[in-house]
C-alpha cells in the first residue's frame, strides 16, 4: 500500500506544528522519519493514522483520500503501535491481541478459531508465546511493546506506523523488533530516535525540524555529518561499512565549559 502526505498542515491550539509536510512512502517501502524533540514526528504520524484532523493538506491511502474511509476501513489497512499503551482494565496478554482483530468484525461478534490462531501466530513471531494468559499490566515497558506489536500483527494490515517503537527496549528486542517488522515486507513508516537504527532498517529518511521537511532520500544520502548537526545540535563521525554499505554513527561528546 502507498501512503501520501501532501502539504499537511496541524496547529495544536496556538502553535502552528505541521507547516507544509509532504511524504510518499510506496508500497512495501520502510520510511523513517526523523528529526529532534517538537519537531512535529508524532503529530505527522497522529495525522495518518486519524487521530489528529489535519488544519489543511490531505493524505491518501493507494491514492485515494483518506477522508472517503471510514475509521473501520483505514483500520483494516493500517496498524499503529505508539510510543504509550496503558489500560485502566487488567486485560491479559492473549485479550490485548486479539483486540486487533476487531476491525474484521461486525458489532459484537464473537472471536472465533481463526483469530485465535492469528492470535497465536502473532505472539509467536514476537517471541511472547509463553506470556498469553499473563496480566498486561503486570509486563515491563519492553514487554509491553512487543505485544503491542503483535496486536498490530493480528490486524493483518497493509501497512504498519510506529511512533518511537523500540524507546523502552533494550538493544537485543530493538534489533529483533525492528527486524520483524522489515520481515513483514509491508510498508512501514516509523518516527525514530535513534540514527543508528534508522540507518540499519529504512530505505527512505525524512528529516524534520520545526514542522518542515528539510531533508529526504536514502540513509547515506540524509545521514550526513552536517544534517545531523543542523538537526540536533551535535557532532558526530560517520563510518561506513565497506561491505555492507551500512552507516554507524558515533556521537562526540561535549566538552562542558
Amino acid at each position: 500500500m502507498e501512503v501520501k502526505t501532501l502539504k499537511v498542515e496541524a496547529n495544536l491550539g496556538k502553535s502552528h506544528i505541521l507547516k507544509g509536510i509532504s511524504i510518499h512512502a510506496k508500497e512495501k517501502e520502510f520510511v523513517g522519519i526523523i528529526g529532534p524533540n517538537g519537531s512535529g514526528k508524532s503529530t505527522l504520524l497522529k495525522c495518518i493514522y486519524r487521530t489528529l484532523q489535519p488544519s489543511a493538506g490531505t493524505i491518501f491511502l493507494d491514492d485515494k483520500d483518506i477522508k472517503e474511509f471510514s475509521m473501520k476501513e483505514s483500520a483494516k489497512k493500517m496498524a499503529v503501535v505508539s510510543q504509550h499503551n496503558n489500560y485502566n482494565f487488567d486485560f491479559t496478554v492473549s485479550d490485548i491481541v486479539l483486540m486487533g482483530r476487531s476491525p474484521h468484525k461486525r458489532f459484537m461478534e464473537k472471536d472465533n478459531v481463526k483469530d485465535y490462531e492469528i492470535m497465536e501466530e502473532s505472539l509467536e513471531r514476537v517471541g511472547m508465546t509463553d506470556y498469553a494468559k499473563r496480566s498486561f499490566s503486570s509486563l515491563s515497558g519492553g514487554e509491553k511493546q512487543r505485544i503491542i506489536l503483535a496486536r498490530a500483527l493480528a490486524q493483518k494490515a497493509h501497512c504498519l506506523i510506529l511512533d518511537e517503537p523500540t524507546n523502552h527496549l533494550d538493544i537485543k528486542y530493538q534489533l529483533q523488533f525492528m527486524a520483524t517488522v522489515k520481515k513483514l515486507g509491508i510498508t512501514v513508516i516509523s518516527a525514530i530516535h535513534d540514527l543508528n537504527i534508522a540507518a540499519l532498517y529504512c530505505d527512505k529518511i525524512y528529516a524534520i525540524k520545526d514542522g518542515e521537511v528539510v531533508s529526504f532520500g536514502t540513509p547515506k544520502e540524509v545521514l550526513t555529518k552536517e544534517l545531523i548537526k543542523f538537526l540536533y545540535e551535535v557532532d558526530v563521525k560517520i563510518i561506513e561499512n565497506e561491505e555492507t554499505g551500512i552507516l554507524n554513527i558515533i556521537y562526540k561528546p561535549f566538552c562542558l565549559k
